[in-house]
């Protein structure tokens, strides 16, 4: 992935509605990833996968910022993505946006997403892109971590970030 360009242009608010850019994240890996609240498997278990991640890494982990952006914004209002990022990370950022925004940003990632009609127009899922987009400390895109690689290799792929960057020690 080194050399993409993929999600550069990411603006979107976070559930305390301040506009956030990957810049913001300046010095720390970022790990970015798509789905939203009521997913079923996929999007818990990447979760929970970036905060082991994070505490495999040790005090390492504080430099390892987890990014998660909602596809589902009629369900994932800011006050549920809050309780819902930071049930698996306190640190962890949560974005949304209007279904424009987020179809721009989607499309800036290139992910792939697309609503699955339920038995009742509110009851409904989400098909979606799996992996996780990892930037390193200076705000390029390194890594595509395939679903389910596990927490070890999301943490061995930040820390290796981090040491070619000289922020962490030898």
């Amino acid at each position: 992935m080194t050399g993409s360009q993929l999600g550069q242009g990411l603006a979107l608010p976070d559930f305390d509605g301040n506009i956030r850019h990957l810049s913001d994240f300046a010095g720390q890996v970022v790990v970015v990833f798509f789905g939203y609240v009521q997913c079923p498997d996929v999007c818990p278990t990447s979760l929970q996968e970036l905060a082991e991640a994070k505490a495999l890494m040790g005090s390492l982990g504080e430099r390892l910022q987890g990014i998660f952006i909602s596809l589902d914004p009629e369900r994932d209002t800011p006050q549920v993505l809050r309780a819902y990022a930071q049930t698996f990370d306190p640190e962890m950022v949560a974005l949304t946006g209007s279904a424009e925004q987020i179809a721009q940003v989607a499309r800036s990632f290139k992910v792939f997403y697309k609503k699955v009609p339920g038995n009742s127009p509110d009851n409904y899922s989400l098909d979606h892109s799996a992996g996780m987009y990892m930037f390193n400390p200076a705000g390029r895109l390194q890594v595509y971590l395939r679903y389910g690689q596990g927490a070890q290799a999301i943490a061995k792929d930040a820390s290796t970030l981090l040491h070619a960057a000289g922020l962490a020690p030898n």
